[in-house]
């Protein structure tokens, strides 16, 4: 390792003013020197052939997990006839193509194979009656019908849904296992006049699959929604008919409808289920299920007894007609797809209680922390106003530490604005073994404040340590070697340390790149994410993570704690958190401002990302045992640790839900009421935002893009935080990535 003081000049105006002109054009001088420039590298990658690059594979599992959430809402959805559901009935229309044998004929009606175009319909036997229950089973009619009929020897058809018949497999197990024929009613209950054809074989695909799930059968006898006798057939639903019957189905219609929905009484239904004529056979309608049923059942045992005694047997539609049962076992595939339909249903069912639960804790931590930042964020804002808050002025010469690696872009501009401080400083630039001739620049800029240190590289961590012990002053400044500092940024940052017990301040880091809405997206979460969170945290005393691109520290609490480690990816954030354990009061002083470049793309953005949320992981597993210490390291432990967990690991990584729910409830419920319970969310974020903006002295045009940054932003940092999470709990390892800089923060913007 070799130390190369700058020779320090005399500082007369003149020669002061030289320096100044010669640092300018250094930018100028290497760029000449330097390879092809972005466009030029652009164009001629245009002459070589490019190859489509597939999807990265760190998108598929959170993604995938995504889904796999969102499908289990739908299921759970369908089985409580929520998703998909569509309550349009038809009103009764013209009948000019239907035949009129079909309306004045029986109540089945056969447009299978060969019958398709000229379909026939059957009546029932006389003296021969058909009970038929639509719309269940329900766990709680439905074993009180089966318990009358039973104790009658009668059996009967029930025309089943798709939904109820995952949420009640056991009630279709007895229903079969009593003799029972089961018919199709669709999966979700539409009126199929409304529904396409892909949606009509959609409700019955669906419900054969419950039914082969639940026990191993299925049926090839179908009732539509919302029908009546065959009369009743107009142009509208005389195509479904046909179209059902081309698919295998035998459709069933009434002759009597009891009308026992609307409970008239038990004698009115009894009544309406007699039949017109003396010994005429008839299909009968009743319900066992969508409301109460006490009604029905009493009837129903009339109904039984008053027939019987006129001579009526009972059978199901395929005796009656003297046909093979519509209700068949399956086997195979079809028979281990339906099983694993109803154990995803299942699934979903149990599920989303768990899901509803972190919904709302989801809901909890974020109001939580707006509580939180709307108390003590004006607090800190007042305090900050007090230029007397520290005590007397620090006018004291500090330690500017400026670790690069690879910073060739950007060393100069990071340089020039440390010419313009008003403050006394010294600059240590700590060349980490940079390949690009880093080094070379701030050699030839020849600034007479400025010592370079060349090293093998060894990390940020090393580079750090390395300017710390060649440090000649007491309080000591630590900046990035792509970020720009205004010339009050280190006057602002160091006066803090007039209070003794302070051992470091935390700046206020700003995105200088934010023209571009990926810049923009950023600069909303740093003014928002990490500034306002930064105002909360200093006011319980538990910062838990000083900026690298602008922090300060007294060099005797790093030297009390052993310096910057290398055991995380994140020494900014360990470093903080040692400092605080070791007693220290850290706080964040808002008008010590800096302005950094950050990521550009999605690509480099991903990069930045997942080093900060592995190495902060890290690092609170590295304190963990702070949360039962004693002394200021006990406080941390039981009050930062936590919140920095809870808000900063288990709320991002939660956050999801909100948009999962979202997207089903906009789709699948209520959506008037979901978007407007989510635009009340994003009005309440943007309240809080400007808040943020307008303590930061920003303007808030950026805050534009924020309702399309808490939909696809939040959805990046959640796949960002959680393979972290994967890569943290698997043990893996992440190696430290350079991010590609451009050097067009050139300088502290004039709105600032």
């Amino acid at each position: 390792m070799t130390f190369r003081h700058m020779p320090r000049p005399s500082r007369r105006p003149e020669q002061r003013l030289r320096a100044r002109r010669a640092c300018l054009s250094v930018r100028t001088t290497h760029l000449q020197e330097r390879p092809l420039s972005r466009h030029q590298r652009r164009r001629q990658s245009l002459r070589r052939p490019r190859r489509l690059a597939a999807p990265p594979l760190r998108f598929f599992m959170p993604l995938s997990l995504l889904a796999c959430l969102l499908a289990l809402l739908v299921l759970r959805g369908l089985a409580t006839n929520e998703a998909f559901h569509d309550t349009r009935i038809a009103t009764s229309v013209d009948k000019t193509t239907v035949p009129e044998n079909l309306l004045k004929g029986g109540p089945i009606i056969d447009a299978r194979g060969t019958r398709n175009e000229r379909p026939v319909s059957y009546r029932i036997p006389s003296h021969t009656v058909v009970l038929s229950f639509d719309d269940g089973p329900s766990p709680e009619w439905t074993p009180k019908i089966l318990d009358v009929l039973a104790a009658h020897d009668v059996r009967a058809d029930f025309f089943v849904t798709g939904a109820m018949t995952t949420r009640h497999p056991e009630l279709i197990r007895q229903i079969v296992a009593g003799g029972h024929e089961i018919g199709v009613h669709t999966f979700t209950h539409p009126d199929l006049a409304y529904q396409s054809h892909a949606r009509i074989s959609w409700e019955l695909a669906q419900t054969q699959l419950a039914l082969a799930g639940v026990a191993g059968v299925h049926s090839a006898l179908f009732r539509p929604p919302y029908s009546s006798d065959a009369s009743a057939l107009d142009d509208w639903n005389y195509p479904v008919i046909k179209y059902v019957g081309a698919h295998g189905y035998l459709t069933a219609f009434i002759d009597r409808d009891t009308d026992d929905w609307k409970r008239p009484g038990v004698d009115e239904i009894v009544k309406a289920a007699m039949p017109r004529k003396p010994g005429a056979g008839e299909v009968i309608l009743l319900h066992d299920a969508g409301g109460d049923r006490t009604e029905t059942i009493a009837a129903l045992e009339q109904i039984i007894v008053k027939l019987q005694g006129e001579g009526y047997r009972f059978a199901t539609v395929s005796e009656a007609l003297g046909a093979t049962d519509a209700t068949l076992p399956v086997h195979g595939y079809q028979l281990w797809a339906g099983k694993c339909f109803i154990w995803a249903s299942k699934a979903a069912v149990l599920t989303l209680p768990v899901l509803v639960a972190l919904l709302a804790v989801v809901g909890f931590l974020n109001f939580g922390r707006f509580a939180l930042m709307l108390v003590l964020a004006p607090l800190h804002a007042r305090r900050s106003r007090r230029r007397d808050a520290w005590g007397p002025p620090v006018t004291e010469p500090v330690t500017v530490l400026v670790p690069a690696y690879n910073e060739r872009e950007c060393i100069a501009n990071t340089l020039n604005s440390l010419i313009a401080s008003d403050h006394p400083i010294e600059v240590i630039v700590i060349d980490d073994g940079s390949t690009d001739g880093t080094a070379d620049i701030v050699e030839e800029m020849n600034l007479p404040f400025v010592r370079l240190i060349r090293k093998v590289n060894g990390g940020k961590s090393s580079a750090l340590n390395t300017g710390i012990a060649a440090a000649s002053h007491d309080i000591i400044v630590m900046m990035d070697g792509d970020t720009v500092f205004e010339p009050s940024t280190v006057r602002e940052l160091v006066q803090p340390f007039g209070d003794r017990g302070i051992g470091a301040v935390a700046g206020n880091a700003k995105v200088g790149n934010r023209d571009s809405l990926i810049g923009a997206w950023q600069h909303i979460e740093y003014v928002l994410g990490h500034n306002l969170d930064r105002r909360m945290y200093d006011m319980l005393n538990v910062i838990p993570t000083i900026p690298g691109a602008v922090g300060a520290f007294r060099k005797e609490a790093l030297q009390r704690v052993g310096g910057m480690s290398d055991d995380t990816l994140a020494e900014d954030t360990d470093i903080t958190m040692a400092v605080l354990c070791d007693g220290w009061r850290i706080v964040y002083a808002e008008r010590a401002r800096a302005w950094t470049e950050a990521p550009a793309s999605i690509q480099q953005l991903w990069s930045q990302r997942y080093r900060w949320s592995y190495g902060s992981m890290q690092a609170m597993w590295k304190h963990r045992r702070a949360v039962t210490s004693r002394g200021p390291a006990g406080r941390f432990g039981r009050i930062g640790l936590p919140l920095v967990v809870l808000f900063g690991v288990v709320a991002p990584l939660l956050a999801p839900l909100v948009d999962m729910f979202l997207l089903y409830g906009v789709l699948f419920a209520d959506a008037p009421i979901t978007l407007t319970s989510w635009g009340g969310f994003i009005l309440l974020q943007a309240a809080l935002s400007w808040y943020a903006f307008r303590l930061d002295g920003e303007k808030p045009l950026h805050l534009i893009s924020l309702p399309l940054q808490q939909v696809v932003y939040r959805q990046l940092m959640y796949i960002v935080l959680l393979q972290s999470t994967i890569t943290a709990l698997t043990g893996g390892r992440l190696r430290w990535q350079k991010l590609r800089r451009t050097g067009e923060v050139a300088a502290a913007p004039v709105e600032a």
